[in-house]
């Protein structure tokens, strides 16, 4: 994935430029750490790097969802070349997420309550995609078409499957650490008042 500085921008103002440059950074963190996670070069610390990761990126988004609408400084989206290949990341991470890479979700809590099933994998490389899409106009001096393209699939796309895979990683977390077997808190709790 691309990871050079970008040329300025004349059509962005500083106030928007450093947005850019900082969202930049947090979206070059993030597909480094779901990138190295999905590779298994972390097994033991994935949920939570990836838990940290999807956290700092929804921060993030949600700087972009609050500032004023970002317009491209072009009408039409230059082209950036083909998609980047996320497929490697999305089976990577479904190997290592096997048995509880799906997950039941809320469709749309405020227009549609329905079920559906999600899949964590599928949710981190839909975001990732939408992220080196933006930072492929950001590397290349685009910064307005950048911001524009960030927020806008933030809104649209990418911070609903951010929310989602963050409730996922949270619950998966809680269950690992909290979900003990009675006879062994039962003894730990006696060890800790009788010690």
């Amino acid at each position: 994935m691309p990871d050079t500085d970008s040329a300025p921008d004349p059509t962005v103002g500083d106030d928007l430029a450093g947005i850019a440059d900082l969202t930049a950074g947090e979206v070059r963190g993030f597909l480094d750490a779901v990138t190295e996670v999905a590779a298994g070069s972390a097994t033991e610390t994935a949920l939570p790097v990836l838990l940290l990761a999807t956290s700092q990126v929804l921060v993030t988004g949600a700087r972009l969802g609050a500032i004023a609408d970002v317009l491209p400084a072009e009408r039409f989206e230059p082209d950036p070349g083909p998609d980047a290949d996320v497929d490697p990341v999305r089976t990577g991470l479904a190997n290592l997420l096997e048995g509880v890479d799906e997950y039941a979700e809320v469709q749309d809590p405020m227009t549609r309550p329905d079920v559906e099933r999600g899949s964590l994998s599928g949710d981190l490389a839909e975001i990732a995609l939408a992220l080196v899409h933006g930072l492929r106009h950001y590397e290349a001096g685009r910064v307005s078409e950048a911001l524009w393209w960030w927020q806008f699939s933030y809104l649209s796309a990418w911070g609903d499957r951010a929310a989602c895979a963050l409730r996922v990683l949270q619950s998966l977390l809680a269950h690992l650490r909290l979900d003990a077997d009675e006879d062994v808190v039962a003894d730990a709790e006696f060890d800790a008042l009788h010690g």
